[in-house]
């Protein structure tokens, strides 16, 4: 680890707000400061509940919800999956899931078995919802959607969209990139390209790391999640042949493209290049956290609270049934390294904000 994350969490906390990475012309002391009091904000995260405090209570019918998923080989799916049955169980719902595989053609099948069991409301998890914009029309009822479009709120058709704003995640790992390098990143970017999600994303890491003077972006490589180990090794040789030295940082947007780089058909490659370190710009598995503890190849991650956030997909879903608005609510983004892993869930290899969200639904529900 480098010392420039050392006492991060200390540095300038009180600075407020910060401007946005826009200013292609500020001095590279000046970038990694601001840098230095972004990263330190992120990794505080605050422990008091910062969501919703008001909504309708839930009915006394209990409603059928569909779960319907890009894939559930995806690690923060199946947290998200496990986080929506404690948490239907705690609203008294029924919960079922439909699997699309990652394949277009299960699309529609998925979406007409759903409908099939005459569902109250639907979820999306991971599918975009533009692709399936015939379908979540004439289904007529309250469709939710968990990282289902690039933009968080009412979008493409749904109620709302929840998730961290991926801007602010993709800035987060950028400016980790940029401290950890001591302003000298040199970065290759992977990013799943068949989800919109992930390339908002990806397209603020370059962003981020473009406005750093110092910096520089190596190579955008779109590598579809669930090919990731099939591809990565090849990935790994192509960047360490063209790039060498210069290649120091890669910033993935999900940890699962780090698990497919622990494969032993990346151990010839990843040896060319012996100080490359690894983040990940979402997803928080347990793989990540041991990785970070371990200081082995990965040394951070910007997390998601997936289990808070299948909470609030309940939450809206029952906003959506009683008629009234989303809550709009979506969490800062989380930076988590060595420094702080302990913290939020991070004994248990997880992020799970310390913050109370489980009794706060219930305030809410009447539970």
């Amino acid at each position: 680890m480098k010392k420039t994350l050392t006492g991060v969490i200390a540095f300038v906390l009180a600075a407020g707000s910060l401007p946005a990475y826009v200013q292609a012309q500020e001095s590279p002391a000046l970038f990694v400061s601001r840098a230095n009091a972004r990263i330190a904000k992120s990794m505080a995260f605050k422990n008091k509940w910062d969501g919703p405090t008001s909504g309708p209570k839930m009915p006394g019918k209990a409603q059928r919800i569909i779960l319907i998923t890009s894939d559930m080989r995806d690690t923060s799916i199946q947290a998200l999956h496990r986080g929506l049955k404690e948490a239907a169980s705690a609203a008294g719902w029924e919960l079922h899931h439909m699997d699309t595989w990652s394949l277009p053609y299960k699309r529609a099948d998925a979406f007409a078995r759903a409908m099939a069991l005459k569902p109250d409301g639907l979820i999306l998890a991971g599918l975009n919802a533009k692709d399936v914009e015939k379908e979540i029309q004439s289904a007529k009822i309250p469709v939710v959607g968990w990282h289902a479009s690039n933009k968080l709120g009412p979008t493409d058709n749904l109620f709302t969209n929840i998730g961290t704003d991926p801007k602010d995640v993709g800035q987060s790992a950028a400016l980790l990139s940029v401290l950890e390098s001591n302003g000298k990143a040199g970065v290759v970017i992977v990013t799943n390209p068949n989800q919109l999600y992930s390339v908002a994303k990806s397209n603020e890491v370059v962003e981020t790391i473009k406005q750093c003077q110092t910096c520089s972006v190596l190579a955008l490589e779109e590598i579809p999640l669930m090919a990731a180990n099939e591809k990565i090794p090849l990935m790994l040789t192509n960047m360490a042949k063209q790039h060498g030295k210069r290649w120091t940082h890669t910033i993935v947007v999900n940890d699962m493209y780090i698990d497919a780089m622990t494969g032993p058909t990346s151990e010839a490659p990843l040896a060319e290049v012996k100080d490359m370190h690894t983040l990940s710009a979402g997803s928080g598995v347990e793989s990540a956290y041991k990785r970070i503890r371990n200081q082995k190849l990965q040394f951070g991650t910007v997390p998601e609270p997936v289990n808070m956030q299948a909470w609030q997909l309940i939450d809206e879903l029952n906003r959506a049934f009683a008629k009234e608005k989303p809550s709009l609510y979506s969490p800062p983004a989380y930076v988590v390294t060595q420094q702080n892993m302990v913290f939020n869930g991070g004994k248990a290899n997880y992020f799970d904000p310390d913050n109370g969200y489980r009794n706060e639904y219930k305030k809410i529900w009447g539970k």
